[in-house]
């Protein structure tokens, strides 16, 4: 049997319990997982986390789940899949919020310590109206009914979506408190479904141990695995300790852990999911076991492989060069310098200045740590003037033109120009009455605009950030690319995309006061006044707020969110990508969202998208406590979505673009 081969995990640090002639057995003590084995690392290609919605017959509404796909996801494969299951206090989206599922499943799978895998982690509470607020009473029974939306709506729904795999020796069901009694409850109720059961910290809701298992010699020949852990700090441990004792006496085998100083808490469960994932979905033998882990060291001088100029070199310039593991070498000849360093304060990087070193003819090198995915800004200092890198291309972005880098990310090509057809991407001057300027804007036309002359099209208002131009989300955004592959695969709906400078002053006044911010009501003005006629006046528009939409990042967002809500006789659906803050749902906006059903009625889709580290951390919880608030008061017609672990910066706005422009201009269901 598979479980076997796993008792040697990290030593004895396991013990399997319930062998026919086994005494039992009180668990060894545990090895911690490797330091940062939960922490984002540049070196790995990374899976994607996403909410769907799926409909439950049973429940009957419609239900939402997050679904974490592997690393180098692809149609042409089939994947095993694992549910994991939150408490309850949690919904679909507990894990991603505590518990670094996508982080710790990156890592696992880049280290062939786990196998690639899908994950579902579904809203455990099978109700049209019970939430995390209700009282224990109210979400039991709700628990409870979950079992029935599993089996018969969420497992079929998600093999029918994703290339899973369709077979119990595919599918495991795990979860934590709550979700650990739901997991044992369902799964051991249910082994021509699931092969692999683990319950986290197991929660009163747990099935008594002697109606666990209806036939416990049928469970052990079934069972690829059954793994029950708990911290011995933790108020529930007598759970999870009872839960064992039966099994070791049924002869059940199974792995049994107790965390030493464990209490109820996520560090726990963190570390449960590291385990559980490295043991499910494998087959008996010495391969199955997950390698020791290594030591962490400290990244040599010099990388191992030459690397690659970067796409955003000029011309043919060697330098930078990124190398496989993300790492940069960056390189100048200023053979009358004195000190030269990489400044990072723009995004590329922590701890700089990165100091560079003079070698032979007065080049300076420097090879940096592993840098994040995608395109950063940067400046070289040279003996304290900040310059640009003469082998970069430079990029509109910390208000001047400034050198950027794009690191590119292993498995992610959304927003690479590839063999589609392609729209264009037009430069267009205009008067403007409310400055007494002509001003400078970027039109996509998707692709065939120019051969259909009669078709007209919806139009996005896609405003850049604070810093940046109207070039960015072309040059920096690649909002172009994105669209052309989504709209070559039939996934978003052909449109154009007007881009504008964000910045104006009305004719005749006086230049903003330093320091005084933008002035977004000039801005405002130019876009309901001069903009959009022009637009609907020269380009084939549907020109009708049904067909118009206003999105943007950052500054971006809030100018989008200000327009696009204050006048909602000309857009219908609005988007802020790390751009919404923290506003009074009753008030803000003339109280546009005062009535969740006039609100609906008016406004087709409100998406809130932000990163989760550095600056987007508060902007994060403005927009999801925006989000809930609404969806609380009734709101159907509102999403938000978040890529974890990254901040404000372009790639996570063009992952916000590609999730975002597939929902636009949808006829209604």
């Amino acid at each position: 049997m598979a479980l076997l081969a796993w008792a040697a995990l990290a030593g004895s640090a396991l013990s399997v319990a319930g062998q026919k002639d086994d005494p039992p057995k009180a668990p060894a003590k545990f090895e911690e997982p490797p330091a940062n084995y939960d922490k984002k690392r540049a070196d790995v290609a990374r899976g994607k986390l996403e909410t769907v919605e799926y409909d439950s017959k049973s429940v009957g509404v419609k239900r939402k789940a997050t679904v974490y796909t592997p690393p180098g996801y692809a149609r042409d494969k089939t994947y095993p899949v694992l549910y994991l299951l939150h408490g309850i206090g949690g919904d679909e989206n507990e894990w991603r919020r505590g518990g670094a599922p996508d982080v710790i499943l990156d890592n696992l799978i880049a280290d062939k310590k786990a196998v690639p895998m899908i994950v579902v982690m579904p809203n455990g509470r099978a109700s049209k109206d019970v939430t995390a607020k209700d009282g224990f009473g109210k979400q039991g029974s709700a628990f409870a009914a979950f079992e029935k939306d599993l089996i018969e709506d969420l497992i079929p729904f998600v093999e029918k979506t994703y290339p899973a795999k369709a077979d119990r020796t595919a599918r495991a069901l795990a979860g934590l408190s709550m979700g650990g009694g739901q997991s044992l409850n369902f799964g051991l109720g249910n082994l021509g479904t699931f092969a692999w059961v683990g319950g986290f910290s197991s929660a009163p809701n747990t099935k008594r141990p002697d109606d666990l298992i209806k036939d416990h010699a049928d469970a052990a020949k079934k069972l690829k695995l059954l793994y029950v852990a708990c911290g011995d700090k933790d108020g529930l441990f007598r759970i999870s300790e009872g839960v064992h004792k039966m099994l070791d006496e049924k002869k059940v085998p199974h792995v049994y852990r107790v965390i030493p100083g464990g209490g109820h808490d996520f560090k726990v469960w963190k570390s449960d999911l590291y385990t559980f994932a490295q043991l499910v979905f494998r087959e008996a033998g010495p391969a199955a076991r997950p390698e020791t882990p290594k030591q962490e060291q400290k990244a040599p001088d010099k990388p191992a492989d030459e690397g690659q100029p970067a796409a955003t070199n000029v011309g043919t310039s060697g330098y930078p060069r990124v190398h496989t593991d993300s790492r940069v070498t960056f390189r100048l000849k200023a053979p009358d310098a004195t000190k030269v360093q990489v400044f990072t304060n723009y995004g590329l990087g922590a701890g700089g200045p990165w100091d560079m070193k003079k070698g032979d003819g007065g080049v300076w090198t420097l090879t940096s740590p592993p840098i994040l995915p995608g395109l950063h800004y940067y400046e070289l200092i040279v003996d304290g003037a900040r310059v640009n890198d003469p082998g970069s291309d430079s990029f509109f972005g910390t208000g001047k033109p400034t050198s950027a880098i794009e690191v590119p990310e292993k498995g992610v090509d959304f927003y690479h120009a590839k063999d589609v057809p392609h729209g264009e991407v037009r430069s267009r001057w205009y008067a403007s009455k409310v400055t007494g300027q002509t001003r400078h804007i970027l039109v996509y036309t998707p692709p065939g605009y120019d051969a259909d002359r009669d078709t007209r099209y919806p139009v996005l208002y896609l405003q850049h950030g604070g810093g940046e131009d109207e070039t960015g989300w072309v040059r920096q955004g690649k909002v172009n690319f994105i669209l052309d592959n989504l709209i070559a695969a039939k996934k978003a709906v052909p449109m154009i995309v007007v881009m504008e400078k964000g910045y104006a002053t009305r004719a005749g006044a006086a230049a903003e006061p330093k320091g005084k911010g933008f002035n977004f009501g000039a801005f405002e003005d130019v876009v309901i006044k001069d903009l959009i006629p022009m637009i609907d006046a020269t380009y084939r528009t549907s020109a009708a707020r049904e067909h118009r939409a206003i999105a943007g990042l950052s500054m971006g967002g809030a100018q989008s969110m200000q327009i696009g809500l204050t006048h909602l006789d000309a857009f219908s659906a609005v988007a802020a990508f790390s751009g919404a803050g923290k506003v009074d749902p009753k008030t803000a906006y003339g109280g546009v969202f005062a009535d969740a059903a006039a609100f609906d009625k008016k406004v087709s889709l409100l998406y809130l998208h932000s990163g989760t580290t550095g600056l987007d951390a508060g902007i994060h919880k403005g927009a999801k406590a925006l989000s809930e608030a609404l969806e609380q008061a009734g709101s159907k017609n509102v999403v938000f979505r978040d890529l974890v672990g990254q901040g404000h910066e372009w790639q996570t706005w063009r992952y916000a673009f590609h999730d975002f422009a597939p929902r636009l201009f949808r006829p209604k269901k």
